[in-house]
């Protein structure tokens, strides 16, 4: 008599500890989300033993903290205050290799930035140095002498080589360019735009729109240096919606670049466009990898992640065509009709996209990392964890983490640099409050795998 065979269990993850950050961290709700724990930031690092958090106090001042992995956090209130009640104006962090130094940009959207970095060698050798403000450099308005203008969306990006880069946007929504700079020798240097608004998409009614932003998923280095790219447009002109109340995002697109950003190419390997020079565009043949028109809610700026043969997964996440194909009521409809989605690219070029049978149940981000065996874990609003095997080729989804105890609001902010260090996925998640009443904010620790 032949045994049924059952299929192996999806990937596990063990909880391993709850720390508490601050009991009263600052809370407000703007675009439907927290300036502490918006998923396009990253608030939450790991460099050589020892993991750094940002966020904002009840009194709004910004915080930087470290603690060596599995002990005790220490804080450094830094002299700088929120200047508005936007969650765009987030806190980012890098480190850059090569100094040892802690960089922090913050408080910025369609400003200039405010931007601060520690002594030289503080995260290479951080038990040289007591944790305090003192650390710390004067906040500026420029990027250590350059002037970038106004911009949003800072984040610090490390090569493999051990150089720091510096991806922010500046103009507005649906009508903006992305842009890089580069650390190095303790100066920065600006690369300039690599993305351009200019351009005619035609809705699906017909109506022409001539600007508009890309909005990037992630900018991932490969173990060989390869800088990949997966995005969405957002266009300027709204009436290429099918009416109200909808968002103008569409299309998955996906770029890449072999020398540090400077030249990019489609997932054939054709050129489309040059950091400072001619900018990739909405026009550029061949980007587009899942083609989905602006009437389905699609997020922006989601998640992507690359495994440990190059290749890159993006996470998205929009209302399918079997609910409706006009989204006009984007939070309710997003809530309650949101799927999330996996693209990845296959060794022949083309892309795979499948949907993930655990709805999101929320209008908010979802992130992506990969353990050491390339099996995928997706962090979903409220902490809750999705996983799925290499082996069973990312098909096998199941919920393995969901604990409605630890009171997340919304999108939860992944630290994807301590994963590769010790199979740790930390993140850094701030609990509901109601109105503008501080609440705790807090870093969960699950072991992967």
């Amino acid at each position: 008599m032949r045994r049924a065979t059952t299929a192996a269990p999806p990937p596990a993850v063990t909880p391993l500890s709850d720390t508490l950050l601050d009991q009263s961290a600052l809370y407000f709700v703007s675009y439907d989300g927290l300036v502490n724990n918006n998923a396009f930031q990253d608030a939450l690092i790991t460099y050589n033993g020892h993991q750094y958090a940002a966020w904002y106090t009840a009194g709004r001042n910004a915080v930087v903290a470290r603690r060596p992995l599995g002990g005790p956090w220490e804080t450094a209130v830094l002299p700088h205050r929120l200047s508005a009640d936007d969650s765009h104006n987030v806190i980012s962090l890098g480190v850059s290799p090569r100094d040892g130094a802690l960089h922090v940009a913050m408080d910025t959207h369609n400003t200039r930035l405010h931007y601060t970095r520690s002594v030289t060698g503080l995260v290479s050798d951080p038990g040289a140095h007591r944790w305090s403000p003192a650390l710390f450099g004067a906040v500026a308005r420029t990027l250590g002498g350059v002037e970038p203008g106004n911009m949003t969306y800072p984040q610090f990006v490390v090569t493999p080589e051990g150089l720091l880069q510096f991806s922010y946007r500046t103009g507005g929504s649906g009508n903006g360019v992305n842009e890089l700079a580069e650390y190095s020798g303790g100066t920065w240097r600006r690369l300039g735009a690599w993305t351009s608004a200019t351009g005619d998409y035609t809705g699906p009614n017909g109506v022409v729109s001539t600007t508009r932003s890309m909005y990037l998923h992630g900018l991932t280095y490969d173990r060989r240096g390869r800088l990949h790219a997966a995005f969405t447009w957002r266009e300027g002109d709204t009436g290429v919606l099918c009416g109200a109340g909808g968002l103008t995002n569409h299309d998955t697109g996906y770029a890449r670049s072999d020398d540090r950003g400077r030249t990019w190419r489609n997932s054939a390997g054709a050129v489309v466009g040059t950091t400072g020079g001619t900018g990739v565009s909405v026009t550029s043949p061949g980007l587009v990898v899942d083609p989905l028109g602006p009437n389905h809610g699609l997020m922006n700026q989601e998640g992507q992640a690359v495994d440990s043969t190059g290749t890159p997964h993006v996470v998205i996440s929009y209302v399918p065509g079997r609910f409706t194909r006009c989204v006009s009521d984007y939070a309710r409809q997003r809530a309650r009709c949101g799927r999330v989605f996996h693209v990845f690219r296959n060794a022949d070029g083309t892309w795979t996209k499948r949907e993930v049978p655990v709805p999101p149940g929320s209008t908010q981000r979802t992130k992506l990392v990969f353990d050491a065996a390339d099996n995928a874990y997706l962090v979903m609003p409220r902490g809750r964890v999705v996983s799925a095997s290499r082996a069973g080729g990312w098909t096998d989804w199941a919920l393995v983490h969901d604990r409605p105890e630890m009171n997340a609001f919304g999108e939860v902010n992944v630290d994807a640099t301590r994963v590769a260090v010790d199979g740790v996925l930390s993140f850094q998640y701030q609990q509901r409050s109601t109105g503008t009443t501080p609440s705790p904010i807090r870093v969960a620790d699950l072991r992967l795998g």
